[in-house]
């Protein structure tokens, strides 16, 4: 009773410091398509959502922008990311500057729904080779699109993917993002991509403060690593990965966003959005309490 109002404003902000929300991306049912699947997870609890540009686009055929956007509203929804489908954007190609027309075109598209972030993975050609000067021509084009993303005020996230034959792994992608330098652009790190993949634990031991742009949260099986791919991801809870030491160094490391589950399990992808987000919140919830991030 005895703090000033600004004493009172910094234990609040210690207090939230490393604790996390729970949303869930819409690769987890893309079978339910953008309506159903996000009223279906509204009734199971999930405040926080992703969004999946083909899904928006097939909703698009039939209904408008505006309609789009009160779906979230109206089921109490915050979109916090939403993938951009834009690929070719950081590696030298032919085609890249028609894939920056597409990016502009998917910016307006996800600013005019209200979010404030966007991101696109790093996939390549599995057979695709790349040379040194590839990579310090990436630096140049991610200080471009996070250029083209801040023009409509959304913060720009590269997700580095386990396959890929270009940027695979945490550390090589918090390389090149510092090298291009622009304030609007950060890593997205993945759950199952760096733990199945070549990243290892000192790398997100080197990730800086506020470093991290935004979170992807699932669990890796236990199975040979071999045989991982994008259908086996696990719930949080369900795999061998250690999650919650994980989520204790993401705190450590300032994050206070939102984890978005994002799975390719079948029957997830093609069953009722409710029942997957019922059970999902129910093992994600208890492994986020006992890090001490929700």
């Amino acid at each position: 009773m005895l703090l000033t109002p600004l004493a009172l404003a910094v234990v609040r902000e210690a207090a939230a410091a490393g604790k996390m929300t729970l949303g869930l991306h819409q690769n987890t049912s893309p079978g339910a398509g953008y309506r159903r699947s996000l009223e279906g997870w509204a009734k199971a609890g999930i405040k926080y959502v992703e969004l999946t540009s083909n899904l928006v686009d097939d909703f698009l055929k039939t209904e408008s922008l505006a309609v789009a956007k009160r779906v979230l509203t109206d089921n109490g929804l915050t979109p916090v990311s939403a993938a951009s489908g834009a690929g070719g954007i950081y590696e030298p190609n032919p085609k890249r500057a028609e894939a920056l027309d597409g990016l502009k075109k998917r910016c307006e598209m996800f600013a005019t729904l209200g979010l404030n972030r966007i991101y696109q993975p790093t996939a390549t050609a599995p057979n695709a080779k790349f040379t040194a000067d590839d990579y310090k021509a990436a630096a140049v084009n991610m200080r471009e699109v996070a250029e083209i993303s801040s023009q409509y005020k959304l913060l720009f996230m590269v997700e580095a993917l386990r396959n890929s034959a270009f940027i695979s792994t945490i550390s090589s992608l918090a390389k090149i993002i510092r090298e291009a330098n622009h304030p609007n652009i950060k890593p997205l790190f993945d759950f199952y991509h760096f733990w199945s993949g070549m990243s290892k634990f000192e790398d997100l031991e080197a990730m800086r403060p506020g470093e991290i742009g935004h979170v992807h949260f699932q669990d890796v099986p236990d199975m040979p690593r071999e045989l991982l791919d994008s259908t086996t991801r696990a719930v949080p809870g369900d795999g061998i990965a250690p999650v919650e030491k994980i989520l204790r160094k993401l705190a450590e490391k300032n994050y206070s966003g939102t984890l978005s589950v994002e799975l390719f399990l079948p029957r997830f992808q093609q069953g009722d959005p409710f029942e997957a987000a019922t059970e999902i919140r129910k093992k994600s919830e208890p492994v986020m309490r006992k890090a001490g991030v929700l």
